[in-house]
């Protein structure tokens, strides 16, 4: 497996790398970011939500304008403004050894520096870990939030917990505000939820759980995106304790894994890892595909 990394001028995203193995391509913003806002096979489809029309953006008072740009990016949770939105939109640092792609962003001023690595462990599936670490001089209570926008018009499902716990509970839910638990989009049974996005939908919606199995799948098309991630764990998790949650509007969809809730000490390092895998075997979940 030859693994490439050139850089490119993509879309209006500017400067960008582009990194590939021959089957699967994957895109990052460099002047900006980083964002990464290309997964794919080479020659097909993106799986993820570009905004190039700058549609979803944030003014963040005293700070100035934070954009979502769309793709894969880090934050800490829980949400508040106005660290969440901090503008990310200066230089990225690019690192590449050969074999995995490194993208590390200004420190933000809260005190925060996000990295990315990027590493194909298969012909067809990257490994992307996700690290925040307190440059500051004192604690900072957070949770690291990988947050992944993806292309409308697919359908999500998500499995629950199926572990027997007798008299006791196995199953969290978290809903938020807005959210609509009679919404059409959204479907619940004993064994997974489903979340459609739809273009046509006005209200934004979002939920929590404990994803105990540690992996999600996002079906469009004739293409398959599994996110696989670390199972539910002994620790404190934001969001009455979901390692779990995902959100949709009008304009695309996302799966959000979430790590420890804790005082990271000055220096300490917050680490979240994933594995991306494309296939074209949608056979498995036509059953939930309206």
């Amino acid at each position: 497996m030859e693994i490439r990394c050139s850089e490119i001028d993509y879309k209006n995203f500017g400067n960008c790398v582009c990194y590939e193995n021959g089957v699967v391509r994957l895109i990052a913003t460099v002047d900006v970011g980083p964002r990464i806002v290309f997964f794919g096979f080479i020659g097909g489809k993106n799986m993820l939500f570009e905004d190039v029309d700058r549609n979803f953006y944030e003014m963040n008072r005293g700070y100035g304008v934070w954009y979502a740009y769309g793709g894969h990016r880090l934050w800490c949770a829980p949400e508040k403004m106005p660290e969440t939105y901090f503008p990310d939109n200066s230089k990225v640092n690019v690192g590449f050894d050969g074999k995995s792609l490194t993208l590390t962003p200004e420190k933000t001023g809260f005190g925060k520096q996000f990295s990315l690595k990027c590493t194909f462990v298969g012909e067809n599936s990257v490994h992307i870990e996700n690290k925040i670490t307190n440059c500051s001089s004192a604690d900072s209570e957070f949770a690291p939030w990988s947050i992944t926008g993806l292309a409308a018009g697919g359908t999500e499902i998500i499995p629950l917990c199926k572990e027997d716990k007798g008299f006791l509970a196995n199953r969290t839910m978290a809903l938020w505000s807005y959210s609509d638990i009679k919404d059409k989009r959204f479907d619940l049974n004993d064994g997974y939820a489903v979340l459609r996005q739809d273009p046509k939908a006005e209200k934004a919606f979002k939920v929590g759980f404990n994803v105990t199995e540690g992996n999600v799948v996002y079906v469009l098309g004739d293409n398959v995106m599994k996110i696989s991630f670390d199972g539910y764990k002994d620790i404190r998790y934001p969001d009455f304790d979901c390692n779990y949650e995902t959100y949709t509007n009008r304009l695309f969809l996302e799966c959000e894994i979430l790590g420890e809730m804790k005082a990271y000490k000055p220096g300490e390092t917050a680490s979240l890892n994933e594995t991306w895998e494309l296939t074209q075997d949608t056979s498995g979940y036509s059953g939930y595909i309206k």
